[in-house]
């Protein structure tokens, strides 16, 4: 992957390996109904869902077709939302046997995520859980497909897994290649039993996935390709899919939207929001995207100096934008967009509404400047200082 920087400081990731993202696509309205042959010769299935998907009559239909297909079919049907390393022990210790010759995720980010992690583990001669959270890396993993019900995380298009770390109050990611899926299918119908309240928040999620990306240190031209056209795609359909939770193309251009943010960090990767996110989920267990809603525009606008012309490509994109504008009016005007997109979507605007006192600044400050991972893409210097400052904006009541 060829690495090039132009949003300031020419910090450069140079542990990052090239991915390669072969996963077959396959989207649209009903396409559930058409997979069967991508059972073909496959006899022990691992299906991993949680309860509240597997109630979905498509899901269901789902799971009679594959049952009907294949010999033998393990269902994993309690995936917890933020799942944590002792979450997926316990689905291990708990499966009958390993031997599985297809993995099949259908689900949120945790359950995809959950999927993939299985994927690698249920092989000979897998590294286990605690050595992958150490840094080895699998070598290879069983066939596996994904298909998510929520538009934002990208988990099917990304080589990580989330892990919630207890112990530590924050989550680590298990980062590998090998874990990119065989096969996608994106069904626009499984994401319209979403709440509005989550389809707002995973959706700013991918939105913070693709800006991100787009503004990283590791930014590059495929990633930008990626990040460009999610954008614009998740800028004329997000507002449209919670309006009109039936609206179909809207859904499926937001499934799209998503599965760009997550090949964007496949091959570039975020960094500020997801690096101060982190301590907020692990810690006090806020739904990732809440999480990211909540620091979208402040920590946006804090990079804003450094990232002045991405931005302004980005504001192109949305509709109605005022194009006349000169780049700096435009990396204005995205920001104070990013700010009434979330207000508009009713998500949460700061923290102490969310009952996390400003006593806990020096945690926070601590947890996600350790989030090196993420931390060293940010366009420009970070200080403690700086993420202090960001974090402050979240507690209206220090800035009166």
């Amino acid at each position: 992957m060829t690495k090039y920087n132009h949003c300031g400081t020419g910090r450069r990731d140079e542990e990052r390996k090239k991915v390669n993202i072969n996963s077959t696509v396959i989207a649209g309205f009903q396409t559930l109904n058409d997979i069967g042959y991508l059972l073909k010769g496959k006899q022990r299935v691992l299906l991993v869902t949680d309860k509240n998907i597997a109630a979905i009559p498509a899901v269901q239909a789902l799971i009679d077709q594959v049952r009907d297909r294949v010999s033998s079919l393990h269902i994993v049907g309690s995936v917890p939302p933020e799942p944590s390393q002792h979450d997926v022990a316990a689905i291990l210790a708990a499966l009958e046997s390993r031997d599985v010759d297809l993995v099949i995720g259908v689900g949120g980010g945790s359950v995809l995520d959950v999927a993939k992690l299985l994927s690698v583990l249920c092989v000979e001669d897998a590294p286990g859980l605690d050595a992958l959270l150490a840094g080895e890396k699998p070598q290879r993993r069983t066939t596996s497909l994904l298909i998510p019900t929520t538009a934002g995380t990208g988990s099917e298009a990304t080589p990580n897994a989330i892990l919630a770390i207890p112990e530590k109050e924050t989550k680590v990611g298990i980062i590998s290649p090998v874990m990119l899926p065989d096969y996608v299918v994106l069904a626009p119908e499984l994401t319209t039993s979403m709440p509005a309240h989550i389809a707002s928040s995973t959706g700013i999620d991918a939105l913070c996935h693709l800006i991100e990306c787009f503004t990283a240190t590791v930014a590059n031209p495929v990633s930008d390709n990626y990040a460009l056209i999610g954008l614009k795609k998740l800028f004329t359909s997000l507002e449209t899919t919670i309006a009109e939770p039936e609206n179909l193309a809207a859904r499926l251009d937001m499934l799209w939207a998503s599965y760009y943010g997550g090949a964007a960090i496949a091959h570039a990767g975020t960094h500020l929001v997801h690096a101060m996110s982190y301590p907020l989920g692990g810690k006090y267990h806020l739904p990732h995207g809440v999480a990211n809603a909540i620091l979208l525009a402040p920590c946006m606008r804090f990079v804003r100096p450094a990232a002045v012309s991405k931005f302004a490509m980005a504001w192109d994109l949305v509709p109605g934008a005022d194009t006349s504008l000169t780049d700096e009016e435009k990396s204005h005007a995205l920001v104070d967009y990013f700010s009434a997109l979330v207000q508009r979507l009713k998500l949460p605007a700061s923290l102490e509404e969310l009952g996390i006192g400003a006593d806990h600044l020096p945690y926070l400050v601590e947890a996600a400047l350790d989030v090196q991972r993420l931390m060293k893409n940010v366009p420009t210097a970070v200080s403690a200082s700086n993420v202090r400052n960001v974090y402050l904006t979240l507690f209206p009541a220090l800035n009166h």
